[in-house]
């Protein structure tokens, strides 16, 4: 199975549908975005994806109740979670944040074995015991190479995509 991991779309909508481009070439299972979507219109462009989306809420997501509404909406293809999301895929238990001080207490737990977040809009991979620590960068391009991450539940197998 493959997840598509994002986070920061920030409404730039035209590096989101770049995403959702590639997210549908690559027959992506399920998108997980870790927080700052800003507005809720974002959600109707995350919908054109046709698959689950899981999501938290990020520090510049303004309107959460009508977020929360849009969510409820969406006949269950979104899931928002709040602060902290948990899945499990296939035997792989998930989970996803926004901040990192909040991830890097998820992962140091031992309970899971990929520990997505976001905040930074910078790319990052790392191992806390177990369990890969990810940071799929920023949808938005402000502060470096717009972009996400794919990745394969099967190997943990990791593919950063840029969204030039």
């Amino acid at each position: 199975m493959k997840i598509a991991v994002m986070s920061d779309s920030h409404d730039h909508l035209s590096n989101l549908r770049k995403a959702l481009d590639v997210i549908k070439s690559e027959n992506c299972d399920m998108i997980i975005h870790c927080g700052d979507f800003v507005a809720p219109f974002v959600f109707k462009e995350l919908l054109q994806a046709d698959i689950p989306v899981h999501c938290v809420f990020g520090n510049n997501d303004g309107d959460q109740y009508l977020l929360t509404r849009y969510a409820q909406d969406s006949n269950g293809q979104i899931s928002l979670y709040g602060m902290i999301g948990h899945i499990v895929v296939e035997g792989l238990r998930i989970a996803f944040t926004h901040e990192w001080p909040v991830a890097e207490g998820l992962a140091s737990t031992g309970k899971y074995d990929l520990v997505c977040f976001g905040h930074s809009h910078q790319h990052l991979q790392q191992k806390i015991g177990k369990a890969l620590l990810l940071n799929p960068g920023e949808i938005m391009g402000k502060d470096g190479d717009p972009g996400f991450c794919i990745v394969d539940t099967g190997d943990l197998k990791v593919n950063r995509i840029s969204i030039r």
